[in-house]
């Protein structure tokens, strides 16, 4: 008796481990932070206040405390555990009014820019 229980365990540990090779889990899409898009972002403009930027891009994923003046916004992107998208943007402040903003979005061409005042007239 002890031997067939033995063969049984021995059986069921073999088993176990060979359909962890198999198997893999389930790994979930994740998405953090603030969504940002390259029109949202383009539409930021040095003077502008904070609460200004806030009903814009909405409150900023990371506030220090010890730089009031700096706020940053991340949008973080993963399919299956793996980034698919990563955007970041970091604006600094001059009191109450926007003073500057860099981020990782590709800069504005000109006929955009052309094209976006033209529409403003």
């Amino acid at each position: 008796m002890p031997m067939m229980i033995r063969y049984i365990l021995t059986s069921v540990l073999c088993i176990g481990l060979l359909s962890g090779c198999f198997l893999k889990p389930h790994r979930i899409d994740v998405q953090q932070g603030n969504y940002l898009d390259q029109a949202t972002v383009h539409k930021l403009k040095p003077g502008m206040t904070r609460s200004q930027v806030r009903f814009l891009l909405g409150t900023p994923l990371i506030t220090d405390p010890f730089h009031p003046e700096r706020w940053d916004y991340m949008f973080i992107d993963r399919k299956a555990g793996k980034l698919k998208e990563e955007r970041r943007l970091t604006l600094y402040f001059d009191g109450d009014k926007l003073a500057r903003a860099t981020s990782d979005f590709p800069a504005e061409s000109t006929s955009d820019a052309n094209k976006s005042a033209a529409s403003a007239r």
